[in-house]
């Protein structure tokens, strides 16, 4: 692909005026009636549309291109992005998987130089437009497989960091590291010949377990969540710390709550207490049921659990600081429709069921409700059988 076709002012004053509109209507309107690429600059309109929120800096710079929307859907936003590349320096780094570029670009602001790797043509001459454009005479640029050229060079690297491809052929998700492209399994001896710093992004459905058992070395794990919605997955290793405990840290970027730490042998030693519902139901983060730490949990905060299978937590009273979702009971009530409508006349109140008999849409329909107002239903498991539970949330 040559860029150059698509830096002509005509080109990006079209992108600008027309952000706003429907891009399908845009293709049919102005077709035959424009002197650049009008697919191309429609391509920009709509992947600009689709990420605005996940890249609102890139979205708004006109000189950027996007590529097909897979692309920028697989890409980092710039919000985990810059989290990656908190604390990380040195003289060069090489992304063996650079993709869009975001997490490189990121990456890259704690380094001297950076070498970025990617295979597929057409999203690698985008990307070496948009970094030379925002960084010029900074990135070395490898079109073609970031191991092969890992293998071949003698530069060794401060960091090495690659995010594996996690569909396969079929467009199957792949949820174990050897099955991902590259094989960071197998060449896990080459990378720690290279770099004595590696991070791994993978998929927020990797099992923690599994990972540790593909790369028995990896020290930390980060679970990555934004809003309460588990993002992605790191994997560190750092030659510096070998024969560490491992550890897992559970962060959430927009809760404002300090990260959830711990050592997967604290969970294991850790013991729940059991009770009804009191006061108060705690429902952990996101990132802290996907870390598994269902025994920790309760024993740090001084929760009890409702039941071992129903990750939801309760107590009279409230510690500081607690990373979850905090509801205070009203009352447990009957699943019969007409009490449940007496009670919530409008038919709306926002359903959440963990562990229960049905799930949340289930319910809904069978009690005539619908999602909204302040006020919510929880159905759950306790150790004396389904309840369902009026709420109003506190935090």
């Amino acid at each position: 692909m040559n860029s150059e076709k698509f830096t002509s002012e005509e080109f990006h004053q079209f992108v600008q005026d027309h952000l706003e509109e429907d891009p399908a209507g845009l293709l049919f309107k102005y077709q035959g009636k424009v002197a650049f690429d009008l697919k191309m600059a429609v391509q920009q309109i709509a992947a600009r549309q689709k990420a605005v929120k996940k890249l609102p800096t890139w979205s708004k710079n006109l000189h950027l291109l996007f590529p097909a929307s897979i692309s920028v859907e697989q890409s980092s936003s710039e919000q985990t992005a810059a989290f990656k590349s908190e604390g990380l320096s040195g003289n060069c780094l090489i992304d063996l998987t650079g993709g869009f570029g975001v997490d490189f670009f990121y990456l890259s602001r704690g380094f001297e130089k950076g070498v970025y790797c990617e295979q597929q043509p057409e999203l690698f001459q985008i990307s070496k437009h948009n970094l030379s454009l925002l960084n010029p005479g900074k990135f070395d640029f490898v079109e073609g497989n970031g191991l092969d050229f890992l293998q071949k060079t003698e530069l060794r690297f401060d960091l090495i960091y690659a995010d594996p491809a996690r569909r396969g052929t079929g467009n199957q998700k792949l949820y174990k590291l050897q099955d991902c492209e590259p094989n960071v399994v197998d060449a896990w001896d080459l990378l720690q010949r290279k770099s004595d710093h590696i991070l791994l992004k993978v998929s927020p459905m990797l099992d923690l377990t599994q990972a540790w058992t593909e790369l028995p070395e990896i020290q930390k794990i980060t679970v990555v969540s934004v809003r309460n919605e588990v993002k992605e997955l790191l994997l560190h290793w750092e030659k510096a710390k070998m024969g560490a405990p491992k550890m897992i840290s559970v962060v959430d970027l927009e809760s404002g709550i300090l990260p959830f730490e711990f050592a997967p042998s604290a969970e294991e030693q850790a013991h729940s207490k059991y009770a009804e519902a009191g006061k108060y139901l705690i429902e952990p983060l996101a990132g802290i049921l996907k870390a598994g730490a269902f025994n920790l949990f309760g024993e740090r905060f001084g929760l009890h659990k409702l039941e071992r299978n129903s990750h939801l937590y309760t107590s009279d009273t409230l510690g500081k600081n607690i990373p979850g979702r905090i509801f205070e009971v009203v009352q447990e009530i009957s699943p019969k429709k007409q009490e449940v409508k007496a009670l919530f006349p409008s038919g709306k109140v926002n359903v959440i069921c963990r562990n229960y008999s049905t799930g949340a849409e289930e319910l809904k329909k069978k009690l005539g409700l619908k999602d909204g107002g302040d006020d919510f239903l929880i159905g759950t498991k306790t150790a004396t059988g389904y309840k369902l539970y009026w709420c109003t949330r506190t935090q």
